[in-house]
């Protein structure tokens, strides 16, 4: 026997009512959240993988956190390695509002829903999030209708992505923890910006760039991140030769790019304000290969 003909078991006009009424709910319960596309710059064929993400854009969007108690996962864990933060969280947002709000304003997103690897950021607790799993079909077709996503989410691991997001919270990630050079120069004509790009030009023409993430005018001291060549191959910025800003400035008599002579190269790569790698570089002796030594090779 079919179902009672006099009633509807998910008509438009239904549909939408429960759509809206869950939208104006996340409105009322939920969180302003900034949802970060992740754009995909030099995929790896073989492993199907991004090996230099870049985020250059983020949308606020409200977002129902499910874990009311806090978030989910393993929490801190303390181990003779240092202390791991593994948070976890589900976000719960609207079908309508996610193509509202995020896909309707990015011309580079290809999908027609959140993807695995996309960052959420949470401003109340400053965390950025990353996209594990997308479940499309909780709940199970209510009105023979699936007005929401749920995204299952652990705390983001930096590993050198590119942050462009104009959200100087999200901005600063990058600027504190990213793989850093640090070029002293013997002068600059205007100084320079965060976020600007600057350029040296090996003697075989290869160009080495990167993008600006301190300047002081006291010890003339600019920091590059995001640093590479134009070759793809590894290349290090070099002394003796100018290093050229791509943004103008007032130089008094005129507006020109800066340029300045680099006249020294150190690298920064502190990940965390414990960590003692300028001290295990100081160490002659650290790796020990003779017979007294039990956990070398013996000679």
């Amino acid at each position: 026997m079919a179902t009672n003909m006099y009633f509807s078991q998910g008509s438009r006009s239904e549909q939408q009512l429960y759509e809206e009424i869950i939208i104006e709910s996340l409105k009322i319960y939920g969180q302003d959240i900034y949802y970060l596309p992740r754009d995909i710059v030099n995929k790896d064929n073989i492993l199907n993988e991004d090996a230099s993400s870049r985020f250059n854009s983020s949308y606020k969007i409200e977002m129902y956190i499910e874990n009311i108690e806090g978030f989910d996962g393993e929490g801190d864990l303390f181990t003779k390695f240092g202390v791991e933060i593994r948070d976890q969280a589900t976000f719960i947002v609207a079908k309508k509002r996610w193509e509202q709000t995020v896909a309707r304003y990015d011309n580079e997103i290809q999908g027609v829903r959140p993807f695995e690897g996309d960052l959420l950021y949470i401003p109340f607790s400053k965390k950025l999030f990353q996209i594990m799993h997308v479940e499309h079909e909780q709940p199970f077709y209510q009105l023979k209708d699936l007005p929401t996503y749920k995204l299952r989410c652990e705390l983001f691991e930096f590993s050198g992505e590119d942050f462009d997001t104009n959200i100087a919270d999200i901005d600063g990630i990058e600027r504190q923890y990213g793989y850093e050079y640090l070029l002293t120069l013997d002068s600059a004509s205007g100084g320079f910006t965060l976020g600007e790009t600057v350029n040296q030009t090996f003697s075989d023409g290869v160009v080495m760039s990167g993008e600006v993430s301190r300047w002081s005018d006291s010890d003339r001291i600019l920091g590059v991140i995001n640093a590479g060549a134009d070759d793809g191959l590894y290349h290090s910025f070099i002394t003796g030769r100018q290093i050229i800003g791509t943004k103008d400035v007032d130089i008094g008599i005129g507006v020109a790019n800066s340029v300045a002579t680099v006249s020294a190269v150190a690298e920064d790569n502190q990940l965390s304000n414990t960590e003692q790698n300028t001290y295990f570089d100081t160490l002659t002796d650290f790796l020990d290969f003779s017979e007294s030594n039990p956990f070398g090779d013996p000679s």
